[in-house]
């Protein structure tokens, strides 16, 4: 098997088919498939659980080369001890929020490959013990990172030189946007991109084999290099415990590799 095995988080949502109405359903918009598929990888939807733990979150990391945290509904400010609640912030979907932090500490702990699109950048920031900035526009002053309502913005972002994002994305970049909040501290990240209102954009662990974060929406783009290079980091990090089962089959105990 060639083609790393990439799993993307996702909704459960009521979703509408022919006489099935309002259905409890796993949804993920396709893009996201699209653009791993087209990089190289194969897909495994991760659906929300509202049990989800650690152990869980280690069991569906040790099956993957490499994980999708997706964009979607604001994280709960009380994951990041938020004083107050925005009046903007979004109704908390408390299901995501306990899967996907427990994936994203699961996935820093196995150095498994990682991309974080706009509300999985900030799933990271948390996991991590972060903050983040419950509602940009006021600071900013302008609507540019969420124009309209399901209407991505455009703005530049300027990388981060000698970052692992500066080299696959050149100095600056347009990037398609839709977000009210962002990513205020970080532990254990580097910021590898801003805006030009100061907002940051991109995070990444540069001791990882590929752990970055984005705020903006990649997989609405025509740019595939973020989703190529987390495919080639999900390949090596195969091949490499591909290699390590080798090795402990050969000193004696069952070859996993056949």
């Amino acid at each position: 098997m060639t083609r790393p095995l990439i799993g993307i988080t996702c909704y459960v949502e009521p979703a509408t088919r022919g006489d099935w109405k309002d259905v409890p359903s796993v949804v993920l918009p396709h893009d996201y498939v699209r653009q791993v598929e087209e990089a190289g990888g194969t897909i495994l939807v991760i659906p929300p659980r509202g049990d989800a733990d650690d152990e869980i979150a280690r069991e569906v990391v040790s099956r993957l080369d490499g994980l999708v945290i997706a964009g979607g509904a604001d994280v709960d400010p009380g994951l990041y001890a938020a004083a107050d609640r925005h009046p903007d912030v979004q109704e908390a979907r408390h299901d995501r929020d306990a899967m996907e932090v427990a994936l994203a500490r699961a996935a820093a702990e196995a150095d498994l490959p990682l991309l974080g699109i706009c509300r999985g950048m900030q799933v990271m920031a948390v996991a991590a013990g972060g903050t983040l900035e419950q509602h940009v526009p006021d600071r900013v002053g302008h609507l540019d990172h969420s124009p309209e309502v399901a209407v991505y913005g455009h703005h530049g972002v300027t990388t981060v030189p000698g970052t692992r994002l500066a080299d696959l994305l050149g100095d600056e970049a347009d990037v398609p946007s839709y977000h009210h909040q962002s990513v205020l501290t970080h532990p254990g990240y580097q910021p590898s991109a801003w805006a030009p209102d100061g907002t940051l954009e991109a995070m990444e662990d540069p001791d990882a084999r590929f752990r970055l974060g984005v705020q903006w929406h990649p997989e609405v783009g025509d740019d595939p290099r973020l989703f190529e290079a987390l495919v080639a980091a999900a390949r090596e990090h195969r091949s490499a415990s591909l290699t390590t089962m080798r090795t402990r089959g050969s000193g004696g105990g069952p070859d996993l590799s056949e």
